[in-house]
């Protein structure tokens, strides 16, 4: 039986390198049909529709098909006459880029100054999948400073599940794994179980007391990547924020792994006191209420990242 099509959304025109794997299966495989969201500002319709417009001429059989998919599921045929058999909206609407989407990956962002900005689009974008996005949308945040998003999108998008927002960390990850790699003369691929705790830039601790490497090649089971993600208490951090974990993924879903912590990094990577009461404030409160003005912690705000094992 055909499969239904899974709609995941892109934001930003740096969107362009990844969504044509996508549209090849690369993310969600080579027999899943997706129907592609691009969204982007309103000074961007014709970058949009230029890539459209490549998405189209490709041919992307996950795309293609779409038509004879759709036809097959009744409760779906009204997609057929919205999107064609293409599969693709390209829009500055954002409501219309969020409708009906299981997966988002918010790849757009603003420079770290100007709040304001970056405060409206979260926050437009956050409301617009709280209210038209699908009950079990997964949430990918990747514009810098990533913790910070995902938290303020979090926030304002209550209704979506807290495992469902996630951030990436993965560049700091693999930056850390290259300096290894380097210095022991190995293969990158050959090592596994590096960490990198808590936020980003000068506000990360990269562990690498777990770090070991084989001479076999590829992903092998039990191997931890670094995610942003929802803390619930593991390693003593402070239930509410998005910290960077050491993560293992298995059949769609992840956990946080709790592996033996050496004194050392249990030092390094515990946020001072002060900044604990600061998060608190700004995160935990019960009379914060993130619709009004008061958006002057958006600059400084962390949301931490932990490791995750992939099986």
């Amino acid at each position: 039986m055909a499969k239904i099509p899974v709609t995941v959304l892109v934001t930003g025109t740096v969107g362009y390198a990844i969504i044509p794997m996508i549209a090849r299966g690369i993310m969600l495989g080579p027999d899943q049909p997706v129907i592609l969201h691009l969204l982007d500002n309103e000074q961007a319709p014709e970058s949009l529709n230029g890539i459209r417009m490549e998405l189209t001429d490709a041919a992307f059989p996950l795309l293609k098909d779409l038509s004879h998919i759709l036809r097959a599921n009744s409760r779906f045929l009204n997609l057929c006459h919205e999107y064609g058999s293409i599969g693709v909206v390209a829009t500055t609407d954002v409501v219309e880029a969020c409708k009906d989407v299981n997966i988002a990956v918010m790849l757009g962002g603003c420079p770290q100054k100007e709040i304001t900005l970056r405060k409206d689009m979260l926050s437009t974008n956050a409301l617009a999948l709280e209210e038209h996005a699908a009950a079990d949308c997964k949430v990918l945040v990747v514009a810098n400073p990533t913790n910070t998003n995902a938290l303020i999108l979090k926030q304002f998008a209550p209704s979506i599940p807290k495992k469902n927002i996630t951030c990436l960390t993965r560049l700091d990850h693999n930056r850390a794994l290259g300096q290894i790699a380097e210095r022991l003369k190995i293969h990158v691929s050959d090592i596994k179980n590096v960490i990198i705790w808590g936020n980003h830039s000068t506000t990360q601790y990269p562990d690498v007391n777990h770090a070991t490497f084989t001479n076999r090649n590829g992903e092998r089971p039990g191997t931890w990547v670094s995610m942003g993600v929802y803390s619930g208490g593991s390693y003593g951090i402070p239930p509410g924020l998005i910290y960077s974990f050491p993560i293992k993924c298995e059949k769609g879903k992840w956990s946080i792994v709790q592996a033996p912590i050496r004194p050392f990094s249990l030092k390094i990577y515990s946020p001072p006191s002060l900044k604990l009461a600061q998060i608190r404030r700004y995160y935990v409160r019960s009379d914060l209420d993130l619709h009004k003005s008061d958006y002057s912690w958006l600059d400084w705000a962390p949301i931490y990242s932990n490791p995750v094992i992939i099986r």
